[in-house]
């Protein structure tokens, strides 16, 4: 049987090859800023750390505490003082030697900081630099969250992209054989146009992969920091889910102990402890020693020309006036104690919620790579052969092949949901659980 010449540009037209060749040589500018390979997720995450702005900001915020600590621990400086007292104005009786009763006294001062003011001071710096590094860690925590669900979209987006060019290259197999057919009489011109207009399907999700990819990857390179053309980022890892994961208790127990947010809440209740100890000894009186000497006194003493004298004064505490903020700070202990309880109560609730999203979508996905998936394609096939040998009618074919597009979208869909969620968990947990 003769094809003619428009059949075989049609064919050309839709051919896969085609299709690739274009894209390529469209693309192709762009590849000699390609990374040498596609890029892992280890990779991805040591680049976002080294390059990310917010995180380089965050942890400025960690230095500037650590320069607090320096601050807050330094001794009271001495003081120097000199006076000279005792020079004459004016005449008396005909005399006028101004300098000659001058008494000139240098002194210093010093102040004394008793209960242990200055360490306490050190010891609440340290902690508030803690609390800054437990910031910075549940930011990042946020961040490599947002970093993940968007590596994960790139790659369910080339799975999605993939299995649009596939069902094209299917679809425009069939559409060349019913092309032929339709010319040799075999099937009517509706129906081979009902089956041209399906492709349309295919064709906007091929479209719309392409551009949810691109959008996907813009985020992973905002995250990055990267100024390369999109065209050169490309991402590889595992697209797949496991039949079992780790028993709750233990996602419970990892996440207790290392979740930032509750170690922020916890080392604000360690500084408010260390704020009451401080306010307490800022009530105790410190003393201020002070000596001098004294050049012409003129003192009793007719002989003591040059003196030396000492001084110590100090507060009288007749009125505590720390009392108010001994009361304030000790209310904030137990404020933040409850704080820690709630915490505790978060850091449980994002486990559990991510642990049991995570066991339905593992039980979601079985059948289908168990059952579902292999019963699409069968169910395809068979309704395929059978419409060309006339055991099925037209719509019961098209009826099948969207099962099994419908199916195939699903189950990439359902693991890129499970994926996403293992990131969840991950965020729930504090650190990296599940890979």
């Amino acid at each position: 049987m003769k094809i003619s010449t428009s059949t075989r540009i049609d064919r050309i037209r839709h051919s896969p090859l085609l299709r690739r060749a274009v894209l390529l040589a469209g693309l192709s500018p762009a590849f000699a800023f390609a990374q040498s390979g596609p890029m892992s997720w280890q990779q991805i995450l040591e680049r976002f750390e080294a390059r990310n702005p917010t995180l380089k900001a965050a942890q400025i915020n960690i230095d500037e505490s650590k320069a607090e600590e320096i601050t807050q621990f330094l001794r009271p400086n001495p003081e120097f003082s000199f006076s000279a007292d005792g020079t004459q104005l004016t005449r008396y009786l005909g005399i006028y030697r101004p300098f000659a009763g001058t008494q000139i006294s240098p002194a210093i001062s010093y102040l004394v900081e008793r209960a242990g003011k200055r360490e306490l001071r050190l010891e609440t710096a340290k902690e508030a630099t803690a609390i800054a590094s437990s910031t910075y860690l549940d930011q990042e925590r946020g961040l490599i969250f947002i970093l993940r669900s968007a590596f994960v979209q790139i790659l369910q987006y080339k799975e999605m992209l993939k299995n649009a060019e596939e069902n094209l290259d299917y679809w425009d197999h069939e559409l060349a054989i019913n092309k032929v057919r339709q010319q040799a009489g075999d099937i009517a011109p509706l129906d081979y146009a009902r089956l041209d207009l399906q492709r349309t399907q295919f064709e906007s999700d091929y479209q719309n992969d392409i551009v949810n990819l691109r959008t996907a990857k813009v985020q992973l390179m905002l995250l990055m920091d990267e100024q390369m053309p999109i065209e050169g980022l490309d991402v590889a890892g595992p697209f797949d889910f496991p039949n079992e994961i780790k028993p709750l208790p233990e996602f419970r127990d990892i996440a207790i102990g290392a979740r930032p947010d509750l170690k922020v809440a916890e080392g604000n209740l360690d500084l408010a402890k260390s704020t009451y100890k401080l306010t307490v000894a800022n009530g105790s009186t410190d003393p201020t020693w002070s000596v001098w000497t004294t050049h012409n006194p003129s003192f009793a003493n007719p002989y003591d020309y040059n003196t030396i004298g000492a001084s110590i004064s100090f507060p009288i505490r007749l009125f505590d006036r720390n009392q108010g903020e001994k009361a304030r700070t000790k209310l904030d202990i137990t404020r933040n104690e409850k704080l820690v309880d709630g915490a505790k109560a978060q850091v449980l609730n994002d486990v559990d919620s991510a642990y049991y999203t995570l066991v339905q979508n593992i039980n979601l996905l079985k059948p289908y790579k168990a059952k579902y998936l292999a019963e699409a394609l069968s169910t395809r096939d068979i309704m395929n052969l059978a419409y060309h040998n006339g055991g099925a009618s037209l719509l019961d074919f098209l009826d099948a092949e969207k099962a099994y597009r419908d199916v195939r979208l699903a189950y990439i869909t359902l693991i890129g949901s499970y994926m996403t969620t293992a990131a969840q968990m991950n965020m729930a947990a504090g650190r990296e659980v599940i890979q």
